[in-house]
């Protein structure tokens, strides 16, 4: 049977196969690069941890003879100091013997710092009231702000603000800013007796719902130039001599951890702060907050 409706009939049913065989084809086609993607993914997943372990491996084994050489150096320079030996010849030695000790330190001071950075960071969160946090900081702190010439200044609410968080981790993260703050404002680290260098304030600050809290790092040093902030977390992006680059990126991690973010503002003629936004299970304190205590010179607390 060989008619024009036969034929019509024919010609649109190939024509459907067609059209849902080619369908069929594109959609094996893109699962079949969805499932080569995800291989690719996954292998470059894997290729990473294999790398990050094989790092973090090697930076383990840099250390262990780094502390040996440190070691060696502070003996040698003992010994020398002993001999009888010309005192021109002594300072030489006794100054490259710091100098290969300092060095050293150094480097294991950024290889702690890395495999901080790169290891798996766990939390042990507790519940805390984060102004006694922000106090803690300021009494350990306290000595190398004096040291510089730097005015610490502590600002924080008349009332508890309990956060669920890993005192020690949390602390880190605001210390390695203060340290930055304080380099910022008096790079050489000392000052001269009575001479003010510049002023540090840790501020803890509650949202207007009271369901987040702000713990800043304010400075009135230089600033961050524009062309650096948005590289300034980076990992290595610091600019300071015999920085590790790494203090940071590992602060922003913290505070990552712990389900909050890190902001950087810059002041309306100098300075920075840097604000780290915790949230909080529940709010501190009703829509009205409270005001926050005066700011005032920090003086240590007494621990008789």
């Amino acid at each position: 049977m060989n008619t024009p409706l036969f034929n019509g009939i024919l010609i649109g049913f190939v024509a459907g196969v067609l059209v849902a065989a080619l369908a069929l084809i594109r959609s094996l086609v893109r699962r079949s690069r969805r499932t080569l993607e995800a291989e690719r993914r996954a292998g470059a997943v894997e290729r990473l941890a294999e790398l990050g372990s094989m790092t973090s491996g090697l930076a383990h084994e840099i250390k262990n003879p780094l502390s040996t050489l440190t070691l060696n150096a502070q003996l040698l320079r003992e010994e020398v100091l002993e001999c009888e030996i010309p005192e021109s010849t002594k300072a030489t030695v006794t100054r490259r013997a710091d100098a290969l000790a300092r060095e050293s330190t150094r480097l294991k001071d950024i290889l702690a710092d890395f495999l901080q950075f790169a290891g798996r960071m766990k939390l042990d969160p507790q519940e805390r009231d984060l102004r006694e946090l922000l106090q803690d900081l300021a009494d350990f702190f306290h000595p190398q702000a004096d040291r510089a010439g730097v005015l610490l200044r502590v600002d924080v609410p008349g009332i508890p603000v309990m956060a669920a968080i890993d005192s020690g981790l949390l602390k880190q993260a605001l210390l390695n800013l203060a340290i930055n703050a304080i380099q910022a404002m008096n790079p050489e680290g000392k000052a001269e007796p009575g001479e003010r260098r510049g002023e540090l304030i840790l501020r803890l600050e509650l949202d207007s719902t009271g369901s987040e809290a702000r713990l800043s790092v304010i400075d009135n040093g230089p600033g961050i130039p524009e062309q650096r902030r948005s590289t300034i977390f980076r990992p290595y992006g610091s600019t300071k001599p015999g920085g590790s680059g790494l203090g940071l990126a590992t602060s922003r991690r913290i505070v990552e951890e712990h389900g909050g973010s890190v902001k950087l503002f810059n002041g309306p003629e100098r300075g920075s702060c840097f604000t780290l936004c915790l949230p909080l299970k529940r709010p501190a304190v009703s829509p009205a907050n409270p005001s926050p205590s005066s700011v005032a010179a920090h003086t240590p607390r007494s621990h008789s």
